[in-house]
């Protein structure tokens, strides 16, 4: 197990310090960021009745079903404890006041980025910053022990940021401990059917995508996605997420990306980028982003940084082919 004993000590001690505790996640929400923090507010209050438990930041349409979000006021930072989950770096924080409170702690499974906080929970073993708030719970039994309202969240923040159990991110660890969710009775077909289901219009949009895509003799695929594209059918650009894995299913194909023209006086394209070979978040990351090896996010400002962008990852593909075919 990758959690360090001590660290997991010291963050029960924050937590029963503190009447409040608030805690936030990054920008742009997936299921894992809403999991980890909704599933953490549910074990701490849970646990704790007397306390004020807050969850910042705002609301995702397309995962409403996984909960709400709280309205905080500024004097709730006064001398609260505040907790931000799966975020790797300062600016992907959502909600600025997460440096108002007495303490911060930081929990996450990204590579690390920005070091931050009174206390750095970081491993990057688990599949998902999920997993590691699942393990502190069953670290801490008895202390903070697990309830079927937590659970839900935390199998569900799992189920989405492993492909539900598909991404080499999955290990032994992850079974185990989604098994132990599983334990507490929650309905994981009502999780798996939420991310499984698409509106009609999704599903027109899925069969674009496939008829645009243009790919690479070295397995590189990439899309432009404009803000007509979208209006076209009829959805937003959260709904477009529905697209991200499709061109990892073609054969052939190794790395992805995905350009969405956002709106705006000075329009720029968000990047979705993946990879089922070739590390990528070192690319992203020249590229006002970053992410994981297999799964990252950047921003391209021209099509001069979309053409650049789209040459390093060529590279990424080609040295990852001559490697393997050696």
């Amino acid at each position: 197990m990758y959690l360090e004993t001590e660290k997991v000590q010291e963050l029960l001690t924050y937590i029963k310090k503190h009447d409040t505790i608030i805690i936030h996640r990054h920008v742009r929400p997936d299921p894992d960021a809403f999991g980890s923090q909704l599933g953490l507010k549910y074990l701490i209050k849970n646990a704790f009745e007397n306390k004020k438990v807050l969850a910042a930041g705002t609301m995702s349409k397309g995962l409403s079903w996984m909960g709400d979000m709280d309205e905080i006021a500024d004097s709730d930072y006064e001398d609260a404890l505040v907790i931000v989950v799966d975020t790797a770096n300062y600016p992907r924080i959502e909600d600025k006041r997460y440096n108002k409170g007495a303490k911060l702690v930081k929990i996450d499974h990204h590579p690390d980025v920005d070091s931050y906080g009174d206390l750095e929970m970081v491993y990057t073993k688990a599949s998902s910053c999920s997993e590691i708030i699942a393990n502190i719970s069953l670290e801490l039994a008895e202390a903070l022990p697990l309830t079927k309202e937590a659970a839900f969240m935390l199998y569900a923040g799992i189920v989405g940021d492993t492909g539900r159990f598909q991404y080499d991110s999955t290990s032994a660890t992850t079974l185990t401990t989604a098994a132990e969710l599983l334990k507490q009775g929650i309905d994981h077909f009502i999780i798996n059917d939420r991310f499984n289901t698409k509106s009609m219009e999704q599903a027109k949009f899925q069969g674009f995508v496939l008829d645009q895509l243009e790919i690479t003799d070295n397995g590189v695929a990439h899309i432009l996605i404009n803000q007509a594209d979208l209006k076209r059918y009829g959805i937003t650009e959260e709904e477009s997420n529905v697209a991200i894995g499709i061109p990892g299913s073609i054969m052939g194909v190794n790395t992805w990306a995905l350009f969405i023209e956002q709106e705006g006086s000075h329009p720029y394209w968000r990047v979705r980028v993946r990879s089922k070979g070739p590390a990528i978040n070192e690319i992203a990351a020249k590229y006002h982003g970053g992410g994981h090896p297999k799964a990252s996010g950047a921003s391209v400002y021209s099509k001069e940084e979309m053409s650049q962008l789209l040459e390093d990852l060529e590279q990424a593909a080609q040295a990852y082919l001559d490697n393997i075919s050696e």
